[in-house]
């Protein structure tokens, strides 16, 4: 588009518009042609994705394995204290129980 707007100044020679001219000429030639494949950037990070799936798989293992523990330590926890305040209770009432029987 520019080389035709060059060709048709006043100040421009008549063998530069022949050049002119004949790229335009060549240019929709090269047009009419397929362009050649461009080499594309191939990938090659795969190994290291890999590695971080794994680890991300190990990881979320490892945190599920580790929430059941918490949980298991969590319920024996609560069942030590009800243990304990049951032994508690009872050891009030046996002690209120003797005191009467002392009396």
């Amino acid at each position: 588009v520019q080389l035709a707007s060059l060709q048709n100044l006043p100040l421009v020679p008549d063998d530069a518009k022949q050049v002119i001219s004949s790229l335009m000429q060549q240019g929709e030639a090269d047009l009419d042609m397929a362009a050649p494949e461009a080499a594309g950037y191939e990938f090659q990070s795969h190994g290291v994705i890999e590695m971080l799936e794994k680890l991300l798989d190990k990881f979320i293992a490892e945190r599920t394995d580790l929430e059941k523990k918490e949980m298991n330590a969590n319920r024996a926890y609560e069942l030590t204290m009800q243990d304990l305040t049951a032994q508690i209770t009872q050891a009030k009432q046996d002690i209120g129980e003797k005191t009467e029987a002392k009396a």
